[in-house]
């Protein structure tokens, strides 16, 4: 870790949003697009909140160009996208679709033209419908045509796009697409399957790395950004923050929402042993050289963080992490999220000691009541305090030596998310989706401070 100037985030630090391409693209059979995963699950009947999916979402495909305006206007230093693998490869693998292509063109130069630094997630969960019809993350071959549309998209755009990751969460659309059914592709599958899809997609991260590099038009920075459930200390205490650390790490049931089984393999080039303890019935499909190819040399690593749980000393045996039990009325969030600013001072804290990477905060941010005031305006003043008690916390971990190198918030604009439908509002800019009106909530213009003044003004 790196001593910090106590008054400002780093020199160069990337003030940014992120979106994701099924989210907001829209133009979901348009220009020869393909269909994905989740074009698949918004057919499922009571699979999306009132029927709702992403068919037109945010518009974006066909104005992007005014988001873009939009996102100078924010200042933003950075903006995390992703790319639609089945708009670019309509079936999966094979031939690239040149207006697909053409798109993401238009986008990365319409950002560097606004002085918007475009980081670019290369899977944000809209695998194609055709190979998941050819056994998706079960089939081993995953792990290659992931490879194949990374060195189609690297090549096409790394002469422009510096910093890239492959995975957005892996947990969730893992455990939430392939075990308990309610995200793409809606399947129950059970623990051997679930390890196997798990070993192809950690393998084909490391693949995807390689292919990365060897497409890259110049050097790239390359992560991953997993969620990172946080535990947090109960007090400062040197015994407390070590109880704390070893939970965020432990693997303690056969539930994937956890950090180390989904981060060691990537970043350690191992499985952790107490998650082997747990599927020891279980056998994992490791083929020579696999743990190599997953465990591939990373630049950073992203988390994308919205809360925590605060761990007590243990009651009974070893393993066992007595959690905080939030009081009725603490601050939660539309989503039913408690807030838990100091997840943001934990959480970046304890995954820099593990895995000695600079930490990027690739998501963070809070679903809330918005709509349009009879001024014309969108106030949503308890976004302002939750992004600015969060940004406070993370501020706090920069003065202490943690390396980090950015900030996220999700998500630049309202839009579809996921089997929540359009009822969640997350963005830093009001969509009305019957006229695809844009309008800067206040929290917009505040961020728009923050970023102006480094982090000072909070």
């Amino acid at each position: 870790m790196r001593p910090q100037d106590d008054k400002l985030f780093p020199a160069g630090f990337a003030w940014g949003a992120a979106t994701a391409a099924y989210q907001i693209e829209g133009a979901a059979r348009e220009d020869g697009k393909g269909e994905s995963v989740w074009d698949m699950l918004c057919r499922k009947p009571g699979a999306i909140f009132q029927g709702q999916n992403g068919d037109v979402a945010c518009d974006h495909y066909h104005r992007w160009a005014e988001d873009v305006a939009l996102m100078q206007k924010i200042g933003l230093k950075a903006y995390r996208l992703s790319i639609s693998w089945p708009r670019v490869l309509p079936e999966g693998t094979g031939r690239g679709n040149a207006k697909g292509l053409e798109f993401y063109d238009r986008l990365i130069d319409g950002l560097l033209a606004a002085g918007v630094s475009p980081w670019v997630t290369l899977f944000h969960w809209d695998y194609p419908y055709e190979l998941f019809c050819r056994g998706g993350w079960l089939n081993r071959d995953s792990i290659d045509w992931f490879a194949e549309y990374i060195s189609l998209v690297v090549e096409r755009l790394s002469d422009r796009v510096s910093n890239w990751m492959t995975f957005n969460e892996p947990q969730m659309f893992l455990a939430l697409g392939h075990v308990a059914g309610v995200h793409a592709p809606g399947m129950k599958y059970s623990d051997a399957e679930m390890l196997r899809v798990c070993h192809h997609a950690f393998c084909a991260h490391g693949k995807g790395v390689q292919a990365m590099r060897a497409a890259a038009r110049q050097p790239l920075r390359i992560g991953f950004a997993p969620a990172a459930f946080v535990k947090i200390p109960q007090n400062g205490n040197p015994d407390s923050v070590g109880l704390a650390r070893e939970a965020m790490f432990a693997v303690t049931n056969r539930g994937h929402f956890n950090n180390a089984w989904y981060m060691d393999p990537v970043l350690l080039g191992r499985y952790p042993e107490d998650g082997l303890e747990q599927f020891h019935d279980v056998p994992l499909p490791i083929q020579a050289g696999d743990m190599e190819l997953m465990h591939q040399p990373l630049d950073w690593l992203g988390a994308n963080i919205y809360g925590g749980v605060t761990v007590f000393p243990r009651a009974g045996n070893a393993g066992d992490y007595p959690e905080k039990v939030e009081l009725p009325g603490h601050p939660m969030t539309m989503m039913g999220w408690h807030t838990v600013p100091e997840s943001l001072y934990w959480g970046p804290r304890f995954l820099a000691e593990r895995y000695k990477l600079p930490v990027v905060i690739t998501e963070n941010g809070m679903s809330g009541h918005d709509w349009l005031s009879a001024d014309g305006a969108v106030h949503d003043p308890y976004r302002i305090e939750f992004t600015r008690q969060y940004l406070a916390a993370l501020k706090r971990a920069v003065e202490d030596g943690v390396d980090v190198r950015g900030y996220f918030h999700w998500s630049l604009m309202d839009n579809f998310e996921w089997a929540e439908g359009y009822k969640q509002r997350f963005g830093f800019i009001h969509v009305d989706y019957a006229t695809q009106k844009r309008t800067l909530k206040d929290s917009a213009y505040w961020y728009a401070n923050v970023i102006k003044s480094n982090g000072v003004d909070l």
